[in-house]
C-alpha cells in the first residue's frame, strides 16, 4: 500500500527527527506527544535543524515551508487512528509502548500499519499485544534521524511481507538505506554497539582509565568519531542501561551484565547531555570529565 499520512507518538529527540525525516520526504506528518510544551519544543528543534540545511544548501527555503508546514501537533493520540502509518517513538521502556499501542486499539483504520522506534524491545512481543501483529514492524532510527543514514527494519513472527515491502519502500523514499535484522533482543547495531560502551564503563569502574583516555584512546586508536562515554552520554545513560538489561535478560549471558557505574550514574540522574551531567558535565562552555 502507499503510504501519505504518518503518525509519529512521542516528541522527543527521536520523534521529533523522525517527523523532520518525513516532512522534508512529502509525508503529511501528525506529532503527538503528553505535554505541549514537548510539542513546541519539537517544532522549534525541527524549524531550526531543517535550516541548517538551508544553510548548507541541501534544502531550499521552499522546501522548509512546505516540509514544516506538512507537520501538525496533537496531545490526542487516538487522532493518530486514521494514518496509513503510527511510528510510535516513546521512552525504551515496554510498558510505556503497551501503553501507547493499547490506547490507539479501536480507533486505527483497517490499513492501518503500526511501528516501533524501538532499539531493542520485542517486536513480535509489543506486536502481540494488537489486533494487527501482521501489520506491526520494528523500524529503527538512528541518532540524530536527520543525519544517521541508516534504519533498521525488524520483522516479528507475525510480520507479512506486503508490511516488509511497504516499509522498505518508505525508506527508500526517505532517501536512507535500511538493514534488516531478525527479531532477537537489540537487533544488530545495539547487539554490537552497547556490550561495546557497557565494557569502556568496566574500563572506567575497574581504574583501567579516566573517562579522558578512554574516550581518547578509541577516537585516535581505533578511528571512532565519538569515544565510547561520549557517545553513552549523547544516548542517554537511561536509554544504554535499559537496552543492556534487555540484552541481559533476554540472551540469559553474563557479558551482557550491565556495569554497576552505569546503573549508579542513572540512580543519581546522571542520563548524559539532556540532564547536563553523565560521564560528563556539559554545565559550562566545554565538557568536563566527572571521573
Amino acid at each position: 500500500m502507499a503510504i501519505q499520512t504518518v503518525g509519529v507518538v512521542g516528541a522527543g529527540q527521536m520523534g521529533s527527527g523522525i517527523a523532520h525525516v518525513f516532512s522534508l520526504a512529502g509525508y503529511d506528518v501528525l506529532l503527538n506527544d503528553i505535554a505541549q510544551d514537548s510539542l513546541d519544543k519539537a517544532m522549534a528543534t525541527i524549524d531550526r535543524n531543517i535550516e541548517r540545511q538551508v544553510a548548507r544548501g541541501k534544502v531550499t527555503p521552499e522546501d522548509k515551508s512546505a516540509a514544516m508546514a506538512r507537520i501538525r501537533t496533537t496531545l490526542d493520540l487516538t487522532s493518530l487512528g486514521p494514518c496509513d502509518l503510527i511510528i510510535e517513538a516513546a521512552t525504551e521502556k515496554e510498558a510505556v509502548k503497551q501503553a501507547i499501542f493499547d490506547k490507539l486499539a479501536g480507533h486505527l483504520a483497517p490499513h492501518t500499519i503500526l511501528a516501533s522506534n524501538t532499539s531493542s524491545i520485542s517486536i513480535t512481543r509489543l506486536a502481540s499485544r494488537t489486533d494487527r501483529p501482521e501489520k506491526f514492524m520494528g523500524f529503527h532510527f538512528m541518532n540524530p534521524v536527520p543525519v544517521m543514514q541508516l534504519v533498521e527494519l525488524i520483522r516479528g513472527i507475525a510480520t507479512d511481507k506486503a508490511t516488509y515491502d511497504t516499509l522498505h519502500d518508505v525508506v527508500v523514499r526517505l532517501g536512507k538505506t535500511s538493514s534488516t535484522s531478525e527479531d532477537f533482543p537489540a537487533f544488530i547495531v545495539n547487539r554490537i554497539l552497547m556490550p561495546m560502551i557497557n565494557e569502556a564503563v568496566y574500563t572506567l569502574y575497574e581504574g583501567v582509565g579516566s573517562v579522558k583516555s578512554i574516550d581518547e584512546s578509541m577516537k585516535l586508536g581505533a578511528n571512532h568519531p565519538m569515544g565510547p562515554l561520549e557517545l553513552a552520554d549523547f544516548i542517554g545513560l537511561d536509554t544504554c542501561l535499559a537496552i543492556m538489561n534487555v540484552l541481559h535478560d533476554g540472551l540469559a549471558d553474563t557479558k551482557y551484565r550491565p556495569c554497576p557505574l552505569l546503573t549508579k550514574y542513572v540512580e543519581a540522574g546522571w542520563l548524559g547531555r539532556k540532564t547536563q551531567r553523565g560521564f560528563y558535565d556539559y554545565r559550562g562552555d566545554v565538557p568536563v570529565p566527572t571521573r
